[in-house]
């Protein structure tokens, strides 16, 4: 490897990184395209990141419309040291608990999933780059309710710095090899 030193790094380092749910509701997911793709990579996403022990935040739009967070999800988080907040802001970064939050993390990388991609993710991620942290969108994890708009949040966010990645590139990527003890946890999530 080469030993030059750059201001920036590519690499997502778990010891930097933090995850964050958003609005994966009741009432609000059965409406997004392809929405038992997005559970289902959620739930996996979830379980790896618990293996890994990066911190899990979850934010719930306006609960009494929505609904709470789908039971799936919320079964996994029971028992977690997961973080909830409710907001209802569109940005997760605009409701000062959750902001205080991941702040408090120390942590400035951002794993963000969830719904709708085009409005709470792509505003919260705008956001997470204004305040100089690096939002990673988990691609196979987002939705909006048309597919149109979820490309268009995506495309929006790349261009404005965020970084785009997929379940099971992330979970690699943050678990960096065979010999780390989540390895055998990770590979057979997805599997």
């Amino acid at each position: 490897m080469s030993t030059m030193i750059t201001d920036r790094t590519y690499r997502i380092a778990r010891e930097n990184t933090q995850a964050m749910i958003i609005d994966v509701q009741e009432r609000l997911t059965p409406h997004i395209y392809d929405h038992e793709n997005i559970v289902k990579k959620t739930v996996t996403l979830i379980k790896g990141l618990q293996a890994l022990n990066v911190p899990i935040m979850l934010n719930e739009q306006y609960k009494k419309g929505l609904g709470d967070t789908l039971p799936e999800i919320r079964e996994i988080l029971e028992g977690t040291n997961a973080k909830s907040f409710e907001k209802v802001t569109f940005s997760a970064c605009d409701n000062n608990d959750s902001w205080h939050y991941l702040a408090q993390q120390n942590r400035s990388i951002v794993l963000l999933f969830g719904v709708e991609a085009h409005v709470c993710v792509l505003q919260t991620a705008l956001d997470l780059l204004d305040n100089g942290m690096q939002p990673v969108i988990i691609g196979d994890a987002v939705g909006s309710r048309f597919p149109y708009d979820k490309k268009q949040a995506i495309r929006r966010i790349r261009r404005a710095g965020g970084v785009i990645t997929t379940v099971e590139t992330i979970l690699f990527e943050l678990c960096r090899s065979s010999e780390d003890p989540a390895f055998k946890t990770i590979s057979n999530l997805i599997k």
